[in-house]
């Protein structure tokens, strides 16, 4: 297939974008690059060292003869991307371009408003961009979970049977999302199944988890490829997180009880989903949704779980709870159906002591890039 990846060189994007490419798929890349300009601004920066998108995609024709094009630019502007679609006629729109931090979406108002308008307004360039020149095009978009936020109930997978005055209805799933960052993901998604029942558009929606690890197979085949890792309070996701601090001798820091339940997903898994709801399309019309986690654990279990790890690599790491700066229940119900994507073959790789062991073998390889100041929160929601 012609596989177009938006956001190809991010944390997903780029395993994603050499994992299809592998498969034989003919693959294009869309990036602004301004994942890049955040780490500027916010004075933080990847533990491993990253090239270049024109040197890692230099090198991974050098190993592979696979060709990846790219094209630099941003969904927010209309004409690029038409373009662009007009130029590909992809038969897949892989979307993972979108500021992605809750922190960063809650620093101020201008971040809450470039927060919004940049992935609400990208969205819609690209579902007109389909109506307009590839109708048949399939959208994958990726979600979050975070869109549901934490009910009392079971969340399931974007739909809901509701019994109401004797009628009954299947309707999208109630959200509760929990920054300026996730209420951007539901109008998102709104709008998307809005397309798809007004056009005829077909669309997925991945609903993913947390992602943790670093490694993919194809990220490993030379130092040029490798993906980028988050340690920052404001990009760096909680797992990772812990790690990093574990190996440079910080505290282990928890936000408030501990209790905080979230879905995980290992990256390895995220781009066999990708892969997975690329040969098994939507159909036109139908706007489908995937929860994409394997399994759930509280903030407090990953804590326990680096520190047990760290021990045995000699660390002697310290849990250490601080005052939460978010807005949310540190003490909750959870629990979330995700069977989809196991139905069409996904094979999940859980969470182990090996896994965690090799990722915290990578960041003591790379520890001393890391910017201490950036390991405690910084950003309040209150």
């Amino acid at each position: 297939m012609k596989i177009l990846i938006a956001g190809g060189d991010g944390f997903c994007g780029w395993p994603t974008a050499l994992y299809l490419s592998q498969k034989g798929h003919e693959v294009v890349i869309i990036d602004s690059l301004i994942r890049r300009q955040w780490d500027n601004e916010l004075h933080s920066n990847s533990l491993t060292p990253i090239s270049s998108l024109n040197e890692r995609v230099s090198r991974w024709h050098e190993l592979t003869g696979r060709t990846l094009k790219t094209y630099i630019g941003d969904l927010t502007h209309y004409d690029f991307l038409r373009i662009v679609l007009e130029e590909t006629q992809p038969d897949t729109f892989v979307h993972f371009a979108e500021q992605r931090s809750a922190p960063y979406s809650m620093i101020d108002r201008e971040h809450a408003v470039f927060t919004q308008s940049n992935n609400v307004i990208g969205t819609l360039n690209v579902l007109y961009g389909l109506k307009e020149i590839a109708p048949d095009c399939h959208l994958i978009k990726l979600g979050t979970m975070g869109e549901y936020g934490t009910p009392n109930i079971d969340i399931e997978e974007g739909y809901l049977t509701i019994r109401h005055n004797n009628r009954e209805d299947i309707l999208p799933y109630p959200k509760q999302p929990g920054s300026m960052y996730h209420l951007s993901k539901v109008h998102d998604s709104h709008n998307i199944m809005f397309a798809c029942q007004a056009w005829g558009l077909r669309a997925t929606d991945l609903n993913q988890g947390v992602v943790y690890g670093l490694h993919t197979g194809e990220t490993m085949m030379d130092p040029v490829l490798i993906n980028r890792l988050d340690y920052d309070a404001v990009f760096g996701t909680v797992l990772n997180r812990f790690l990093i601090q574990a190996a440079i001798g910080h505290d282990l820091t928890i936000y408030g009880a501990g209790g905080q339940t979230r879905g995980f997903i290992n990256i390895i898994d995220t781009v066999r989903c990708i892969e997975i709801a690329t040969i098994n399309p939507a159909h036109p019309g139908d706007f489908r949704v995937f929860n994409q986690f394997t399994e759930e654990f509280s903030v407090l279990d990953l804590a326990e779980k680096v520190k047990n790890v760290a021990t045995e690599e000699g660390i002697n790491a310290v849990i250490r709870h601080l005052p939460n700066p978010r807005t949310e229940k540190e003490e909750h119900y959870y629990r979330a159906n995700n069977t989809k994507l196991r139905d069409l073959g996904l094979e999940p790789h859980l969470l182990n002591q090996q896994v965690l062991r090799a990722i915290l073998h990578t960041v003591n390889r790379y520890k001393d890039r890391a910017h201490l100041r950036n390991v405690l929160p910084a950003v309040s929601w209150k």
